[in-house]
């Protein structure tokens, strides 16, 4: 660490390390902006993370990676350091991305969420890294790739033939003893198959709660999540149901 006389002093403000300053802070400022393009779907979806959260990582991973590589400005151009690992705040800011993205990752019985948050995240924290490094065309076009992707491929989705999943609860009254066969038949009637490897029971209060699947068997049939409820409540001995679907 230099000595804080005149002629340190000066050095910070000196053009070429002005200059450094003006080049990071372009990088900050360019990686806030496509952080918040990447983050500007999953607020308008409503999710916990947002452009806020989106933007702040882009920009911390691209301001560590720019940093690393301008050993020769650090303490004003007095660093006695020869120079960084690029790699190194790379996998720093890989496992750091890791603890956040399982940290907005939901799991509530069979249902889970914010598994797209989190991969958006880690895609967020690549595009920093790619503009600290100086690949600015491939992060402006792979943070416009992924904001559109988790729009599109979610139409996408919805168009192609798929099987829709929904996490079920069933409570059924004290006592009673449910039937799978009638629960398996009345979910078949509405387009919808019981996956009885998910099956959980547990007891509450001398209540059983079943805890399953339901997969959809054809997504074409356009049999609503209201019309399987009904259909389920109206089931022998259930006092209380809750039907989800998962989320990413």
């Amino acid at each position: 660490m230099p000595s804080l006389d005149a002629a340190n002093l000066h050095a910070y403000w000196s053009p070429t390390f002005l200059g450094a300053n003006a080049f990071i802070v372009l990088n900050l400022l360019g990686a806030l902006l496509l952080g918040m393009l990447v983050g500007y779907e999953r607020t308008f979806r409503g999710r916990a993370a947002g452009m806020r959260t989106y933007g702040l990582v882009c920009m911390t991973s691209a301001g560590l990676t720019v940093l690393v590589g301008l050993p020769s400005y650090w303490y004003g151009g007095h660093s006695s350091v020869a120079g960084g690992d690029p790699t190194r705040v790379i996998q720093g800011v890989v496992t750091g991305i890791g603890f956040l993205g399982a940290g907005v990752i939901m799991k509530d019985g069979f249902r889970i969420s914010g598994l797209t948050t989190a991969a958006s995240i880690w895609t967020s924290a690549a595009i920093g890294i790619m503009l600290g490094v100086g690949f600015y065309p491939a992060a402006i076009l792979l943070a416009v790739v992924c904001a559109l992707s988790m729009e599109w491929i979610r139409t996408l989705e919805r168009w192609l033939p798929a099987h829709p999943i929904l996490n079920v609860t069933l409570v059924f009254r004290e006592g009673f003893t449910p039937s799978e066969n009638a629960l398996c038949e009345v979910a078949s009637a509405q387009g919808y198959e019981i996956s009885l490897d998910t099956l959980g029971i547990s007891q509450r209060l001398g209540q059983n709660e079943w805890h399953f699947n339901a997969v959809g068997t054809n997504n074409q049939r356009g049999v609503s999540t209201s019309t399987l409820a009904r259909a389920l409540a109206a089931l022998d001995g259930v006092v209380s149901y809750s039907i989800a679907a998962n989320k990413g």
